[in-house]
């Protein structure tokens, strides 16, 4: 939770003493005076289930609201929720002209248009030209496509992972984000209030490549791998899983490292790409079940650093 407001300093305190409760009512009170600050720290609290379930819906419209009231960093999360169509209605026209109007005032959204603006995207944000995919194996079922993101848009991923970094974490079958219990890397997710519209048409374009829509795909992650650090062999569907992870998408953002290559376990492959390369591979076979020569592991890197765009897509829906 962040504030800026000094009305909000007692609630934050009592939230740093433990007094979640009285915290969360003192936000209330203040945000149904209509200080915009504290409508978005609602907003924050829905969404996060602080004191009870999580609510993107109703998170979202308090985010609208702190938006109309002035609140700089709830207009961003509207528009980033309005790009995506997460816990919401979608309408890519409408956030691109609320991104264009907010990067007259911040640079840090001006960067993310000029981004966006660079990429051929039709109205809604699917690209208008993709790569060709490379085939590497139809057994298991793996494709490379060259370039998939521009020198750009790797560093764009990169910075918006900045300061974001923890030990690698993967969802479990509640929805919650918990630590990973074999990959030793650091990984800042880029959640959904994160998902900038320029990571939203990077993820559009992934939707793209593997035939899937958008709103089936996990929060994309950024994985860095000190030397030393690994995936251990792995797959990636979750057996006992009604929604099935059905395909993984993964981009190399660097290339200076050593080692780190993704082995396939039960094959001869061992891939490498360059800067903006991805790879995409499918886990299920066609009736659903996991296909066994997916098992595959990220292998250790022994010098740099490794830095991979990752992101996980299920059989159906998965985003709020």
């Amino acid at each position: 939770m962040s504030a800026n407001h000094p009305l909000l300093q007692p609630a934050l305190d009592l939230f740093a003493a433990g007094r979640t409760a009285e915290g969360i009512a003192a936000v209330a009170r203040l945000a149904e005076d209509g200080l915009a600050p504290a409508v978005r720290l609602q907003g924050e609290i829905v969404w996060n289930g602080l004191g009870g379930s999580p609510d993107p819906v109703a998170a979202r419209h308090l985010f609208e609201r702190a938006a109309a009231l002035g609140d700089a960093q709830a207009a961003i999360y509207a528009t980033n929720l309005l790009a995506s169509g997460i816990a919401g209605p979608r309408d890519w026209t409408g956030a691109i002209a609320r991104l264009r109007a907010q990067a007259a005032a911040d640079p840090a959204r001006t960067a993310v248009l000029d981004l966006v603006e660079a990429m051929a995207l039709d109205d809604v944000g699917y690209p208008t030209v993709l790569a060709q995919p490379e085939p590497v194996s139809e057994t298991p079922r793996i494709r490379i496509y060259r370039q998939f993101f521009s020198e750009a848009e790797c560093d764009h991923a990169l910075q918006v992972a900045q300061g974001r970094y923890q030990p690698s974490m993967v969802y479990n079958a509640a929805r919650q984000l918990v630590r990973d219990p074999i990959r030793t890397s650091d990984g800042a997710t880029l959640n959904w209030l994160t998902e900038d519209p320029a990571i939203h048409a990077l993820l559009r374009r992934i939707g793209r490549a593997t035939g899937t829509d958008p709103g089936q795909g996990e929060a994309a992650q950024v994985l860095r791998y000190a030397p030393g650090q690994e995936y251990r062999p792995h797959y990636d569907y979750l057996r006992g899983t009604a929604n099935q992870r059905i395909v993984t998408a993964l981009v190399w953002l660097n290339e200076d490292y050593a080692g780190g290559e993704t082995a396939f376990i039960r094959t001869d492959i061992k891939l490498r790409g360059r800067k903006g390369d991805a790879v995409v591979f499918w886990n299920a076979l066609a009736d659903g079940q996991i296909d066994p020569l997916t098992e595959h592991a990220g292998l250790p890197v022994w010098q740099g650093t490794k830095l991979l765009f990752n992101r996980w897509i299920r059989a159906a829906r998965w985003q709020p």
